[in-house]
């Protein structure tokens, strides 16, 4: 887990939205390498790997075969290999979950190290000052792979450890966990284990446009997919939360309307750019944008206003 902060959440906050900071641990990657590495991964994942060209990355779902998340991921398609990038702390257990179904396949299972990230509007700059080149899609530096992957507006770039620690060598800020989980809730992203988990539905996650193919063949977990999609409804929606007050509840507090318990917060954080503490909550699906909740723990209470992700754009970031 990366540390709160560095020493100044405020310009830490501020490199990540108007220009480059450095943000580790991030996503775990592992590697799934061989002939059939491609056609393995088409029939789990929920994205047509085998429609993503070569150097190309996509968001993807790995699914349980009743259709709730196991892990989410970035796909880093490449010539007879794919890495997948998963949410910290996840790489053990997706390179576990994929190795279950990995009979008398011409494949290999890999979990590689920890990545560093580094965000901001500046982050191609940073990298090509470095000498590292800043890939649309990805391509391996002599450290080990780079990826572009956006945080909704806000570039963001999957760098290895060695080039990170570079970086900060060079000067570029190191942003804690403070700075970081407030951008990442004003964009909308949720987090595998902390926000979403395995009882979340794809639907619920609001990713499912970047995330899943309907077009390709079948995959673990599809009839449930399907079947929501066919049906328009699921019971709950990734929801950000706007707090009226200047008071930070805590991670776990409950999100109230009226006298229906709505959800949980599960990320929370200050954003200077929306003048206000914010948050993300799985909340049901009664309650929708615009509507006035109450967030309450144990040693208080505030108020706050249900929102549509992303929070923010980051135009003019």
């Amino acid at each position: 887990m990366s540390e709160p902060s560095f020493g100044d959440v405020t310009g830490e906050y501020l490199a990540l939205r108007s220009a480059a900071a450095v943000v580790r641990p991030a996503h775990e990657i592992v590697w799934v390498r061989g002939p059939a590495a491609v056609s393995f991964l088409d029939g789990l994942l929920s994205q047509d790997i085998a429609g993503i060209p070569e150097g190309g990355v996509a968001r993807s779902f790995l699914l349980e075969p009743g259709g709730k998340l196991a892990s989410m991921v970035w796909v880093l398609r490449g010539p007879g290999e794919a890495g997948l990038a998963a949410d910290p702390g996840g790489g053990e257990a997706l390179a576990a979950a994929l190795a279950r179904f990995r009979f008398r396949v011409e494949a290999t299972i890999e979990a590689g190290d920890p990545a560093s990230e580094v965000w901001g509007p500046a982050s191609a700059a940073v990298l090509e000052s470095a000498g590292v080149e800043a890939p649309a899609g990805w391509g391996w530096d002599d450290a080990g792979p780079v990826a572009a992957m956006p945080l909704g507006g806000l570039p963001r770039y999957l760098v290895p450890a060695a080039v990170a620690a570079r970086l900060v060598a060079d000067g570029v800020r190191r942003a804690g966990s403070l700075a970081a989980t407030t951008v990442r809730i004003e964009a909308g992203e949720p987090l595998m284990g902390i926000d979403i988990d395995g009882s979340t539905i794809p639907q619920e996650t609001g990713l499912v446009g970047e995330a899943v193919s309907f077009t390709k063949g079948c995959y673990l977990g599809q009839e449930l997919v399907a079947r929501i999609d066919s049906r328009g409804r699921v019971n709950r929606h990734l929801r950000g939360l706007r707090m009226t007050a200047n008071v930070i509840p805590p991670e776990g507090a409950a999100v109230v309307a009226g006298d229906l318990e709505a959800g949980t917060l599960t990320s929370v954080g200050e954003s200077l750019a929306l003048r206000a503490p914010v948050g993300l909550a799985l909340l049901r699906r009664e309650v929708g944008p615009g509507d006035p909740v109450e967030i309450r723990w144990e040693h208080g209470r505030t108020t706050a206003i249900v929102e549509e992700v992303p929070l923010d754009d980051f135009a003019g970031a």
